[in-house]
């Protein structure tokens, strides 16, 4: 064997052993089982979170993911499943927002509002009521690194209800968000496809508390969508774009929660902001830049005549 052999064995590319260096923990059972799961979640909640940008249902989306709190904190109580709870809650809380709207002069935003903090500031009375081996604060803030084998398959259950649903009823759904006036003139039930639509952006808030917990489960809900936005006018892409984006921030948000030893949840958060920031400055049409570039390319009106 030559020296110049012995020299190249020893020195591995720095690019190879840097990759391997940052790739390291996906060898780790736990971080591929949260991995697996947080895509899985990501997906859901992109792909639903175009709906959400294109409704303008951002509020909405908030209002739910809030509003399950005290259902789970019951359903531990009473021993049931969280999804059951969570659920109940959810759906129970638009049903309370549509009626509000329907029989006062409440408009729709403070109704969203009301119950929002309504039944968060409960589940929180009910959380400092109940004391339990189970930390619920998890719940809040999310615990994707400790998931268990129920987690997984009550999380996988819930994704594949809501991209089924969506799989059948998404054109129906994307021309609701749209053109809700024309759908109604071809016949269309829009008053199911608004509750069907809300019914998903209660499941998919269920399946996000093991991945992200319920504070932080809205952004899942609208930065992807609104990320896609800014580079697409067509919701073919959009969707796609969407779910590039969160799972590019599941992937590297979960990496450097193990690097930094910081919240997992917070740091995907923080990677899909940090993308939407890139991209409202980047986007090649809707972008800060190009947006500035068009304004100062346009012609400057005409002077009169001075005085």
């Amino acid at each position: 064997m030559t020296m110049l052999s012995v020299v190249t064995m020893a020195s591995p590319a720095p690019a190879s052993s840097l990759s391997s260096l940052l790739l390291e923990p996906l060898h780790q059972l736990f971080m591929q089982r949260a991995l697996g799961i947080g895509m899985l979640v990501a997906v859901v909640c992109a792909v639903l979170s175009c709906f959400m940008t294109l409704k303008g249902w951002a509020l909405m989306g908030d209002a739910v993911s809030h509003a399950v709190l005290p259902g789970v904190v019951l359903a531990y109580a009473l021993g049931l499943p969280f999804a059951l709870g969570a659920f109940v809650f959810g759906v129970g809380s638009v049903g309370v927002i549509g009626w509000i709207r329907e029989h006062t002069r409440v408009k729709e935003d403070t109704a969203i509002g009301l119950v929002f903090t309504g039944f968060f500031a409960l589940g929180l009375v009910l959380i400092s009521k109940l004391r339990s081996s189970v930390d619920l604060s998890h719940i809040l803030f999310g615990n994707l690194l400790g998931i268990t084998d129920g987690d997984i398959v009550q999380t996988i259950l819930i994704s594949l209800v809501v991209l089924g649903v969506l799989a059948v009823r998404g054109r129906d759904l994307l021309l609701f968000c749209f053109d809700p006036s024309h759908a109604r003139s071809i016949g269309l039930r829009t008053g199911r496809l608004h509750y069907l639509l809300l019914t998903l952006l209660s499941l998919a808030a269920v399946a996000g508390l093991q991945a992200v917990g319920i504070i932080l489960v809205v952004a899942m809900l609208v930065t992807p969508g609104a990320t896609a936005y800014l580079l697409t006018d067509r919701f073919g892409p959009m969707t796609l774009l969407a779910v590039a984006s969160a799972l590019t921030a599941t992937l590297v948000g979960l990496l450097a929660s193990y690097w930094l030893d910081a919240s997992t949840a917070g740091c995907i958060v923080v990677v899909q902001t940090l993308l939407f920031i890139l991209v409202m400055v980047l986007a090649p049409q809707h972008g800060l830049i190009a947006h500035r570039r068009r304004r100062l390319t346009l012609p400057s009106p005409p002077q009169g005549p001075a005085a």
